[in-house]
């Protein structure tokens, strides 16, 4: 008992002592915690050197991460990540096994050992990215939706990566087609179960333990939920920490989501902080000493590799350069889950012990560079950002006569509103905050200034107190609503003309006593829904008066449920209302114009 004490006793201080002194530097908590581990542990002062059961006990901090964010990640917000889990995810371990493994045997490695270590080190540490980008606010980002859609189909890959390794043992039996069936048709039984078990049997259970309202009952349901899947997960062969992301997932959707994830989260941070202080104690310093460096270059290769490949895929998937730099710095390192392939490798006789040290030492060096490096991308970006704003000055509107109309937002819908009014010879002033935009559009002949819409003397400048009408184009939401504040504050003679990427943004203008608001895809949708009722035959006549009534319908919902926009139950409870409704009325349309044929 006394050694447990003492121990815990240390774990506490280093933490206490590194964790702020790091942040107060600027480098974050993680590092915080992988200087503490490498001080205490063995290849430092030696205060503590049972690594291996302290860094197992540590893991169960990543299961309690994933359950967490499974919490946050209802089944819709998963489905929109689709691409990201699947193409992005997909393409990064391909491409970054392709090229590690290709930079292996340049190295000398032999094919097989090349193979193996570049597909261990293609994949990320979960709790090293999801930590740093939960730091900086960066988790609902494109980047962080992006690095979490990677990470989510790593922790997929790791299965059939395990299951992998038996077919390349030498002198071992192939692992025959039936039992990769078998192997794969338990796991597909489990989880089908645990989602089955979720709705039917954890939910009720959740409300008889909270009818005994003592949260100590609670708090020990919830680490039972989460420890009782990690262990049917363990015994599937399946991650753990996927595991305990689809039961979060499960009860994302439940009344008790907020509770749970107030009484986990104590739980979770203090066990992932013991996985990196476990992880900064394993860092095998002895090697680093007799060979800095081969394992420099062999770290500093996976890091470039990865993040070059990062990037690339950012780039190609839409993200802009600081974006797509945000995500190759966040997910360059080796994982947890290379520790678990290396050591299977190595027990069947794939890898010889030397080579798995060295792999081991890379994957530890990786994870301890990274937040150094997600620091310094930060940095550069925001040098970035602020050099461009100093080369390009906002425009001065004030040349331009006075015009009725002030249109922010110069995208697809501010330039079909901007051309309609040239053609009508109705003069407008046109503000758009992008450099990259305005100079796009001056080139086809449009006249746009570049300016930040949500800067009052700007909106002075540009003649808003003497014109009648706003147009309020802005894609960015947050952006969009800011404008909409100081218009509605400082002008309020404005007629607002709003767009609105979705119901929810519509709502939260209308909050701002804006009524005139249109859904960007609303009227293209309905138009295209016409087409497809005349093209499965329908009169023309039937057409219009099915989108007449669906868009009469929808638009009178939007402003009766306005006042119930931040209420998620009666939102969801009304949407499913509006179905049957909807039904109903065109049955009975439909029903009435039988009756007027037959008479």
């Amino acid at each position: 008992m006394g050694y447990w004490l003492e121990d815990i006793a240390i774990f506490l201080l280093a933490a206490v002592v590194a964790v702020p002194l790091a942040q107060r530097l600027g480098l974050g908590s993680v590092l915080g915690y992988l200087a503490a581990g490498v001080v205490i542990g063995p290849w430092g002062f030696g205060v503590i050197t049972d690594v291996e059961n302290i860094l197992h006990l540590g893991e169960f901090g990543v299961v309690l991460l994933l359950f967490v964010i499974g919490l946050e990640m209802q089944p819709r917000r998963l489905w929109l990540l689709r691409r990201s889990i699947m193409v992005l995810g997909g393409l990064q371990v391909t491409l970054s096994t392709v090229a590690l493994t290709l930079a292996g045997i340049l190295l000398g490695f032999s094919t097989q050992a090349a193979f193996l270590g570049g597909l261990a080190l293609s994949l990320s540490s979960t709790a090293f990215a999801i930590q740093l980008l939960a730091e900086r606010g960066e988790l609902t980002s494109r980047h962080g939706r992006a690095a979490f859609g990677v990470l989510l189909f790593q922790d997929l890959a790791v299965i059939p990566i395990l299951a992998l390794l038996p077919l390349l043992a030498v002198g071992r039996e192939a692992v025959s087609l039936s039992g990769t069936i078998l192997e794969t048709a338990k796991v597909a039984l489990i989880l089908g179960t645990m989602v089955i078990g979720g709705h039917y049997v954890l939910r009720p259970v959740f409300r008889i333990v909270a009818a005994t309202r003592m949260p100590e009952i609670f708090t020990a349901w919830a680490l039972l939920v989460v420890v009782g899947t990690a262990v049917v997960m363990e015994a599937a062969g399946v991650s753990v920490a996927l595991g305990a992301f689809a039961a979060g997932v499960l009860l994302a959707d439940s009344e008790y989501r907020h509770e749970l994830e107030a009484n986990i989260d104590p739980f979770k941070d203090l066990l992932l902080g013991l996985f990196f202080i476990a992880v900064g104690m394993s860092i095998n310093l002895g090697l680093l000493v007799d060979s800095p460096l081969w394992l420099l270059t062999l770290a500093l290769g996976v890091l470039i590799i990865k993040g070059g490949v990062l990037y690339g895929l950012g780039r190609r998937n839409g993200l802009s350069p600081p974006h797509a730099r945000a995500l190759a710095a966040s997910l360059p390192q080796g994982g947890e889950f290379a520790f678990v392939i290396f050591t299977a490798a190595l027990a069947l006789g794939l890898l010889e012990q030397g080579l798995v040290d060295e792999l081991i030492a890379v994957v530890t060096l990786t994870m301890a560079v990274t937040p150094l490096l997600a620091v310094s991308v930060a940095r550069f970006n925001q040098r970035r950002q602020a050099g461009q704003a100093e080369v390009r000055s906002f425009d001065d509107p004030a040349e331009e006569p006075q015009h009725p109309v002030i249109i922010a937002g110069f995208g697809r819908m501010g330039q079909i509103v901007a051309r309609i009014l040239r053609a009508k010879r109705i003069g407008f002033v046109a503000l758009e905050n992008s450099t990259a935009q305005v100079d796009f559009v001056r080139k086809y002949g449009d006249k746009v200034y570049y300016g930040d819409a949500t800067r009052l003397e700007l909106l002075r400048v540009a003649g808003a107190a003497d014109a009648r009408i706003f147009v309020l184009a802005i894609e960015h939401v947050g952006e969009s609503l800011e404008v909409a504040q100081v218009v509605r504050r400082n002008f309020p003679h404005l007629k607002v003309y709003a767009r609105a990427r979705n119901r929810e943004h519509a709502y939260k203008l209308m909050t701002l006593g804006i009524e005139d608001i249109q859904r960007e895809t609303f009227h293209s949708s309905l138009a295209m829904a016409q087409g497809v009722l005349r093209g499965l035959g329908l009169p023309s006549s039937d057409a219009q008066r099915a989108i007449d009534t669906f868009r009469k319908f929808d638009e009178e919902r939007l402003h009766a449920h306005h006042h119930l926009a931040n209420d998620q139950a009666q939102m969801e409870r009304l949407a499913k209302e509006a179905v049957e409704e909807l039904e109903d009325m065109f049955e009975a349309d439909s029903q009435a114009g039988l009756d007027g044929a037959k008479d």
